[in-house]
């Protein structure tokens, strides 16, 4: 575990980042966080001061992660009650009120509370910021992200890079071809294999 005041005499270390994806790749737009932190795991190379983080629903596990780091950047499906696909940065003390707004799962309540649990430990981020999209359909059990959520992404990851930027980590396509098996997500549930699965027409009906 991180000590407080250890986080405070890092002087000028670069500061440890922490790139988060939340959510829940079973109920359609609910995983726009998942999939899009393991877009920028497949996309982007990192200095070593970064870490990615495929988050789930894990909720108050993750206190243990805020602790390790100094600046956190959280993807995640936020309802705005804006049309689907629209994509919102929300920064610093405002980040709490929009992952409560309006309940639609349980893991954004668990949200909530490790960043108040976090805070309670010394341990809440120097820097926050959110980076949510609108979804569409948050009921569609093992179905994949809708068109407008999906399409999305590639902006999110191009926002990302600001953020990061503004935080003074620089980031750089991936210049070696990305190994499958270095993914954060695996057993057939990466972005590319979930979809194949999710869409009846690429399912191999047994007769």
């Amino acid at each position: 575990m991180d000590n407080p005041v250890a986080r405070m005499d890092r002087g000028a270390e670069s500061p440890r980042i922490l790139i988060l994806g939340i959510g829940n790749i079973l109920w359609a737009d609910e995983g726009f966080g998942v999939r899009a932190v393991e877009a920028f795991h497949r996309g982007f190379e990192v200095p070593d001061n970064v870490t990615l983080l495929d988050g789930g629903t894990q909720g108050l596990y993750l206190v243990n992660f805020l602790q390790e780091h100094d600046h956190l950047l959280v993807f995640d499906a936020i309802d705005y009650g804006l049309p689907p696909g629209t994509l919102k940065r929300i920064d610093g003390d405002e980040v709490p009120k929009f992952t409560g707004a309006k309940k639609m799962s349980l893991h954004q309540t668990g949200f909530q509370e490790v960043l108040s649990a976090a805070d309670l430990l010394g341990a809440a981020p120097q820097r926050l910021t959110l980076i949510g999209c609108q979804p569409q359909d948050l009921e569609d059990w093992g179905g994949a992200l809708t068109p407008p959520v999906k399409a999305r992404i590639a902006d999110a990851l191009a926002l990302a890079c600001d953020v990061l930027g503004e935080w003074g980590v620089a980031v750089a396509p991936r210049k070696v071809p990305f190994d499958p098996a270095q993914g954060l997500l695996c057993h057939d549930i990466d972005h590319d294999s979930y979809e194949r699965r999710a869409d009846p027409a690429t399912t191999t009906v047994q007769g």
